[in-house]
């Protein structure tokens, strides 16, 4: 499971789960080796080691310098298919929702592998999409917004009815245009929640993120 932190990962893995043909194994998730938190998303590594203890799957982090070059990155995800290819992995499962030139870079970089790409959530229209989401459990927090399509001060919400009822028109529902990014603390799969807490709020970079702390165990 190509695994962000965020809720489109979750839902994705929730589906994913669900289908008897497809026996997911572990998570594979890219982290900024000089902040040791997930890119864009910025949630420490700690609560990606929570999140995977909590759906009982392997962690497998890929560090990556920042800033990366579009070479290093394909070269350090190649190594880490070969290790995938080593243990038996047969499909890398994404949650990508309708965005064609990244499914079609996603499938292009597995092409020479023998691995195949699963896009269990591909076509769903996003706005059923983020409902059945919070029906469905998950429960997560906005850790990135880019201030150019959303106001600043989304960041830090609850993925929730309230938070959908507020976003702006032309805001897709699940950020999938880059508009939001989130943390997962509960949902689908999880043996219990992850007890968290909003922090800081910095901007950096032309984003601004809200820091997730881990509460308790």
């Amino acid at each position: 499971m190509s695994w962000s932190s965020g809720k489109d990962s979750a839902a994705a893995l929730a589906a994913a789960r669900e289908d008897p043909d497809i026996d997911v194994v572990g998570l594979l998730v890219t982290v900024n080796a000089a902040a040791d938190r997930v890119a864009m998303h910025a949630v420490r590594r700690q609560l990606l080691e929570a999140q995977a203890e909590r759906l009982g799957l392997a962690l497998h982090v890929v560090e990556i310098p920042s800033p990366c070059p579009n070479d290093v990155y394909e070269q350090l995800m190649s190594a880490s298919m070969d290790v995938a290819i080593d243990e038996g992995v047969e499909a890398l499962v994404f949650g990508d929702l309708f965005l064609e030139d990244v499914r079609a870079y996603r499938e292009q970089a597995l092409a020479a592998t023998g691995i195949r790409a699963l896009f269990p959530l591909w076509g769903r229209p996003t706005d059923r999409l983020a409902h059945e989401m919070i029906s469905s459990g998950l429960r997560a927090v906005l850790t990135c917004v880019d201030p150019a399509k959303l106001p600043a001060d989304f960041v830090g919400r609850r993925f929730d009815e309230a938070l959908l009822r507020d976003l702006p028109p032309g805001v897709d529902p699940c950020g999938e245009r880059g508009e939001f990014h989130t943390f997962v603390w509960d949902g689908p799969g999880f043996a219990r929640p992850i007890g968290v807490r909003t922090g800081e709020v910095v901007t950096r970079d032309g984003f601004v993120f809200c820091d997730v702390v881990p509460v308790g165990d």
